[in-house]
């Protein structure tokens, strides 16, 4: 894959989460925007049936009903008497519970209910008089005087138990699951304040004001709340996890998607650096063999036995390279296509790794190797052939990238088989370490092909490793390079 291809699949999908990102943080806020506003909605209802029902409640325990027909309210009108009364009833001198009407008030056909009665009041009239202007008395005579069987004389006041509407509102919010913090101000008609929770009134940011038509005139109701962010965010929780749950959804396909292309684009150029190398590999042993042929064919006229052996011998190494060259490719086209089998067999490890150490010893005169052990005798059942390649591998690495001194051991530390392979070698680093058992992964030395083989060595030892149903990690500790085997024992 092209870097300038790569790039602009990158930033392609980068901008894509970005823009999903604003729209959802966007779509979240005029979410919640209108959720605040309904929330404000709601507050204001609530405050205004509270207010509704303290003035019906009031309303009740302050109504007097008189009942008669329409020809002996005419009468009662011209006697004045009921005008006495309400004028008596505006300079709230009268007890409505211990009501006694004068005795001159003529109650001839006339029923008088109070509120401790089941008769409830299905419409209200506010009726009053104001002796000091006989018009207004002539024009409320005339509105009496509509009336066909029944007068509801209401008595208002100008102001309100400010306590009793703050339990009032408290049992609305509560029926409305609304959980807010508030406070109520009330402002009388002279401009007089009185609140309560002064408190959260100081530091509320949202308040609402009551429009219910029985407040007094040129006063005012209003309530201020806090806390609304966690209401809002209750009352829209579902539609929120919904949409972060969407937005993480396609980010993730998003992220897994440039995961995917990242891995081709690092498998495209690994794959380009194997040809390279194995063209590189390929060349050393077929240049020698063509060498040594030459040499037999046209610097050998005398058929000298030495040097045709010689040629000869040089020839059969290198065809043996490339002959292990090609089954290590093979090998792992075989553990990438899962077709393995392995034929497990009762083995002893403490003799297996003995004698692969000890042929290491012989090989390499440049390096120490050691070896050591727990037991004489570990048995477990194994892959002879794949597991002696696997500990060849790692054995092989350390003398050909690790320090002058190369420790085996093997023990068992019941119920596991540990096998250590240490040098005191530094040239891995912890960035090697997440990637050493990758595929074609290369420790890189400037210079590509400063470093023999494909790559391929560590990882198909790991995948043997893991099919015996143990581990393999790297310890980078002090100087110090260790592949530990781990195995279970049995």
């Amino acid at each position: 894959m092209q870097k300038r291809s790569y790039k602009h699949i990158l930033y392609f999908i980068t901008i894509v989460i970005i823009i999903t990102l604003d729209i959802q943080i966007y779509w979240n806020y005029k979410n919640y925007q209108t959720g605040k506003q309904q929330l404000i909605n709601d507050v204001q209802i609530s405050l205004d049936n509270a207010v509704d029902l303290y003035y019906t409640e009031l309303a009740e325990k302050n109504t007097i009903r008189f009942t008669s027909d329409s020809t002996n309210w005419r009468s009662l009108l011209k006697k004045g008497e009921l005008r006495n009364l309400l004028k008596k009833i505006d300079s709230d001198e009268v007890n409505f519970k211990r009501l006694k009407l004068p005795d001159s008030f003529d109650m001839t056909d006339i029923s008088i209910f109070n509120t401790d009665e089941n008769d409830h009041i299905t419409g209200r009239r506010l009726i009053s008089f104001d002796s000091d202007k006989p018009n207004d008395s002539i024009a409320r005579k005339l509105v009496f005087e509509q009336l066909t069987s029944k007068i509801v004389v209401s008595i208002t006041q100008d102001s309100l138990q400010l306590q009793k509407v703050d339990s009032l509102v408290q049992k609305e919010l509560s029926r409305k699951k609304i959980a807010v913090d508030y406070g109520l101000r009330f402002t009388n008609s002279i401009g007089d304040r009185r609140e309560t929770h002064n408190a959260i009134i100081k530091s509320s940011i949202l308040s609402t004001s009551s429009e219910s038509a029985y407040l007094p005139k040129t006063s005012s109701l209003e309530l201020f709340f806090t806390n609304e962010k966690l209401t809002i965010f209750k009352k829209n929780m579902a539609s929120i996890l919904l949409s972060f749950l969407l937005v993480g959804a396609v980010i993730a396909c998003l992220l897994f998607l440039l995961k995917i292309i990242n891995h081709q684009k690092h498998m495209a150029e690994l794959k380009n650096d194997l040809i390279s190398n194995i063209t590189h590999e390929f060349k050393t042993p077929i240049s020698t063999i063509s060498v040594a042929l030459e040499g037999i064919l046209n610097f050998n006229k005398e058929n000298d036995q030495k040097k045709t052996k010689k040629y000869i011998e040089m020839s059969s190494d290198q065809l043996q390279k490339l002959n292990t060259m090609v089954e290590k490719i093979l090998e792992t086209a075989t553990l990438d296509s899962e077709e393995l089998q392995l034929n497990l067999e009762e083995s002893n490890l403490t003799t297996l790794v003995q004698t692969i150490t000890e042929k290491h010893q012989t090989n390499s005169h440049n390096k120490s190797i050691s070896f050591t052990n727990s037991h004489k005798n570990i048995w477990k059942k194994i892959d002879r052939f794949h597991f002696e390649n696997a500990i060849n591998n790692i054995i092989d690495n350390a003398i050909k990238y690790g320090g002058d001194a190369i420790n085996v051991s093997i023990k068992n530390t019941n119920p596991y088989i540990v096998i250590d392979i240490a040098d005191n070698g530094s040239s891995l680093t912890k960035a090697h370490k997440e990637r050493i058992f990758e595929k074609f992964y290369r420790v890189p030395k400037g210079n590509t092909h400063d470093i023999k083989g494909f790559g391929i060595g560590l990882f198909y030892t790991k995948t043997l490793i893991e099919k015996h149903g143990g581990t393999i990690r790297l310890e980078l500790d002090h100087d110090q390079t260790n592949f530990k085997i781990t195995l279970p024992n049995g």
